[in-house]
């Protein structure tokens, strides 16, 4: 089956996205994990990839855990710190795709906000032919409504796409879909499988 479109998740596929390695860094590990504990900040983050306002989202959080309020809030003030570095060779693999003018797409859980201050740090993300960010679509993966929405906007049959996520449930909902799939485990693996597919030669690949 021809792929008509390469679907690209963001966070560790172009971009790494490691909260506690940060805040290991600036509490240590087990204060990190404390902190982790006492305060849903996975939460936090859905909500802002749902589309909630960042700022206030976050510091209303820290108001909520005022023992936590500092560093809850340096999630917000930080933010750029939890998500790098970039991923080189997954960048130069979506840039050679487009260079053979095989359509790029974007889907990811990503806020309005943090999606914004991201283009302005990492110039690729503003390189997609088309994006499908949570935020604007208040709907996050692995709900059906958000592939559905891709779908429907690209015109493109399910089984002509191919798309690589780092979460087994992400890969999971869109191979139920029909979608071709990868768990992206590293940008190597990922290389393999476009040139298998056809889509790149190893040289363009490596």
């Amino acid at each position: 089956m021809q792929i008509e479109a390469v679907v690209f998740d963001i966070g560790n596929v172009l971009i790494e996205w490691n909260p506690e390695r940060y805040y290991d860094r600036i509490l240590g590990k087990e204060r990190r994990q404390q902190l982790f504990r006492e305060v849903d900040l996975e939460g936090m983050n859905e909500a802002v990839d749902l589309g909630a306002p960042f700022r206030e989202t976050v510091y209303a959080k820290a108001e909520e855990a005022p023992d936590w309020s500092s560093e809850i809030r340096l999630w917000h003030d930080n933010w750029i710190e939890l998500a790098k570095p970039d991923i080189p060779h997954s960048i130069r693999l979506l840039r050679k795709l487009r260079a053979k003018n095989v359509p790029v797409f974007a889907l990811s859980n990503f806020g309005i906000g943090t999606f914004d201050y991201a283009v302005t740090q990492y110039p690729v993300l503003d390189e997609f032919d088309r994006r499908y960010i949570s935020g604007h679509l208040e709907v996050i993966k692995p709900d059906p409504r958000i592939y559905e929405i891709l779908e429907e906007d690209c015109g493109i049959a399910p089984e002509r796409l191919i798309f690589t996520d780092d979460r087994a449930e992400n890969i999971a909902m869109a191979a139920s879909r029909g979608w071709q799939t990868h768990l992206f485990k590293g940008p190597q693996g990922w290389a393999d499988r476009l040139v298998a597919q056809g889509l790149l030669t190893e040289a363009e690949a490596a």
